[in-house]
């Protein structure tokens, strides 16, 4: 199933409404149980010679992590997240991103995300705790 930007959706990362955002869209493979992005991202997101920023980096696994709450049927939202840079990664090469859970304790979600360039290479990693939440409670009025 094809996870694209809502129109109404301000999120810098995965929302259609915000005019600076990335809008990025996601892959939601049932069969495995991942969260599946692939990425060619430009120079405006480096943070310096040629690589990607950390912060994009550390967003771009929360967004994926953050997206295997699908599979719990809830709505979280990140509570912490902890990112291993292993290499850097170039822009303009494309990468696979990938979030899946790891377990649940009550409303404690556990989820890793990972990025892998073509070939399969561990680029970087990322462990979130989410936290289930109600969301007509928090809606923005």
């Amino acid at each position: 199933m094809k996870l694209e930007p809502k129109p109404d959706n301000p999120c810098f990362g995965c929302g259609g409404a915000n005019p600076r955002g990335m809008r990025l869209s996601f892959e939601q493979d049932d069969a495995r149980q991942r969260i599946v992005g692939r990425f060619c991202l430009g120079e405006e997101y480096q943070g310096g010679s040629g690589f990607l920023h950390g912060g994009i980096i550390a967003l771009l696994l929360d967004e994926a992590m953050g997206k295997a709450s699908r599979f719990h049927g809830e709505h979280a939202v990140t509570a912490d997240l902890r990112v291993e840079y292993k290499r850097p990664i170039r822009v303009n090469t494309e990468i696979v991103v990938e979030g899946f859970v790891t377990r649940r304790e009550g409303r404690q979600l556990y989820h890793r995300g990972e990025i892998r360039n073509g070939v399969g290479d561990l680029l970087a990693s990322g462990d979130g705790r989410f936290v289930v939440i109600d969301r007509e409670k928090y809606r923005v009025r």
